[in-house]
């Protein structure tokens, strides 16, 4: 039966008939890929900021925030105004927001996304002036200022405008500069810990054997999104080395079996361990065409006739012979899309298949429709 089912599946194949269905093998892979360790993680910083240099894009004088900024930044300054003095509209009010990645040091840089709060029309050539950010602690960590670039634009006036991206929203590389350094202590204990990308007792069992086959009985799965790791004596002054060897351990893990479905585009992912118990399966469809036609009678020349017209609608019915299937219990994905294509169906009856086979029980697999 196999034989015939993988026939089936070259000639449907070279009839370009076969659904949008990909398979997936379990294949052998780097830890670095499943894991990471932990500790090493970012860190997100903001600001509030002005942004000055605008072509009459600012905000207007009933964004209160801006004008008192305005104030504050000029009382620095040793300038005293009031806030209704305060009428310039090349002044924008942003909020600034970067990303510490981690084991940087005072003095490198990081992009920076500058975004209006207030109502301006765009910040699209300004500058942002010096705004300290801040991590959720409280705890400036970065400065930001410099050049504002959105990669947009917003013109005309009334209601005729032309509009090119979101010009109220800006970045500006490297213009921050890392003033704090988050410490890191890495293995400073003599021990990492790994995180998995995706939590399963298999994989992290078995990722646990490839360490302590590599390097000695030094790993031991917690649970099954850490793994504790007891670094090696003759690694202890080369942390970074013993990690690196850590993330290129070949290891194969171990996936729950789905079948990922997408009605919007009909396409149908499925595991490789995806199985299904014997089923027959039957498929036809009812097909009905309803066309309307308009005929028009014209009247004769000089006849003092009217012209005339007058619909006709026409419906046909065509009834597909229903074709069936008995699916034997397999593991094979190519048996299942092999099976499904031979009774004809397509991408949106094999989604239907697919639920009536999981409703029935015979499916051992997790059906996600997205």
């Amino acid at each position: 039966m196999k034989k015939i089912f993988a026939l089936v599946l070259a000639l449907v194949f070279c009839a370009g008939l076969v659904p949008q269905v990909v398979s997936a093998d379990a294949a052998v892979t780097r830890v670095k890929d499943v894991a990471k360790v932990q500790g090493v993680r970012s860190n997100q910083l903001m600001g509030y900021g002005l942004v000055v240099g605008l072509n009459d894009t600012g905000d207007s004088t009933s964004s209160l925030e801006t004008a008192q900024s305005v104030v504050n930044m000029l009382r620095a300054y040793g300038i005293t105004v009031s806030t209704s003095q305060i009428k310039a509209k090349n002044v924008a009010a942003v909020m600034v927001t970067a990303t510490l990645p981690p084991f940087v040091r005072e003095g490198d840089t990081l992009d920076v996304t500058v975004s209006s709060i207030g109502d301006a029309d765009s910040v699209q050539g300004g500058t942002l002036l010096q705004t300290p950010l801040k991590a959720a602690n409280g705890i400036v960590y970065a400065v930001a200022q410099g050049a504002v670039s959105t990669g947009g634009f917003m013109a005309g006036r009334g209601g005729n405008n032309v509009q090119k991206n979101f010009p109220t929203v800006g970045t500006s590389p490297n213009g921050a500069i890392v003033e704090r350094t988050v410490e890191d202590d890495l293995g400073r204990d003599g021990t990492l810990a790994l995180s998995l990308s995706n939590p399963d007792f298999t994989t992290a069992s078995r990722i646990a054997g490839a360490i302590n086959a590599q390097y000695g009985n030094v790993a031991r799965a917690s649970n099954p999104g850490r793994i504790d790791i007891s670094i090696p004596a003759y690694y202890k002054n080369n942390v970074v080395g013993f990690v690196s060897g850590l993330e290129n351990l070949p290891v194969m893990p171990d996936t729950v079996a789905k079948v990922i479905v997408n009605e919007r585009t009909g396409t149908i992912v499925m595991g490789g361990n995806v199985s299904v118990d014997e089923v027959a399966i039957t498929q036809g469809g009812l097909t009905l065409h309803v066309q309307k036609n308009t005929n028009v009678s014209q009247p004769d020349p000089l006849s003092y006739g009217t012209t005339v017209t007058a619909r006709n609608v026409k419906v046909s019915a065509k009834d597909d012979k229903s074709s069936s299937i008995v699916l034997p219990a397999t593991t094979n994905v190519s048996d299942i899309v092999g099976a499904l294509n031979a009774v004809g169906a397509t991408p949106r009856d094999i989604i239907s298949i697919l639920q009536a086979i999981k409703a029935a029980g015979a499916l051992h697999a997790d059906l996600q429709i997205i």
